[in-house]
């Protein structure tokens, strides 16, 4: 028989969304200020838009965590140990920052899935909204940049 899923599941699964994002923003940015090429300007302000939408996110995530009585991870080695959303270095052509991110945007919207899933199990329809608004974003974000590079 499965165990019963209690708002620690959903606590845990908040804190992978949380160092998804934390890691997805920090890419994003780094994206933004090292993006060159023919669609600079373009690739340059839609990064930008993109993790200015994503650290508020992060800290309505941690915070909801905290509200439902748990410990919010706040480490890079913590976000690094739970994260599916990996960091990468060096100066990628726009193309795999683009293809980079799709694929990543894509792990943060199954992470906010498994959130939903869980949150709507314990009744907590909180949780469960919060998931669902970073499914929308997500689901935009990969809209918009498979746009790029289909």
């Amino acid at each position: 028989m499965a165990a019963k899923n209690t708002t620690k599941d959903v606590a845990d699964k908040l804190s992978v969304l949380l160092a998804d994002s934390y890691i997805l923003t920090l890419k994003t940015q780094a994206y933004h200020w090292n993006v060159k090429g023919e669609h600079f300007a373009a690739l340059h302000k839609m990064f930008e838009e993109q993790y200015n939408e994503l650290a508020p996110a992060i800290d309505e995530v941690a915070e909801r965590i905290r509200a439902l009585g748990q410990i919010t991870p706040a480490s890079f080695d913590e976000f690094s140990k739970l994260s599916s959303v990996k960091s990468t270095g060096g100066q990628p052509k726009w193309t795999e920052m683009v293809e980079n991110l799709l694929k990543d945007h894509k792990t943060a919207a199954a992470s906010a899935r498994t959130v939903i899933e869980a949150a709507e199990a314990v009744d907590d329809s909180v949780s469960a909204d919060l998931a669902t608004e970073r499914v929308a974003f997500h689901d935009k974000t990969i809209w918009m940049l498979g746009a790029l590079v289909s």
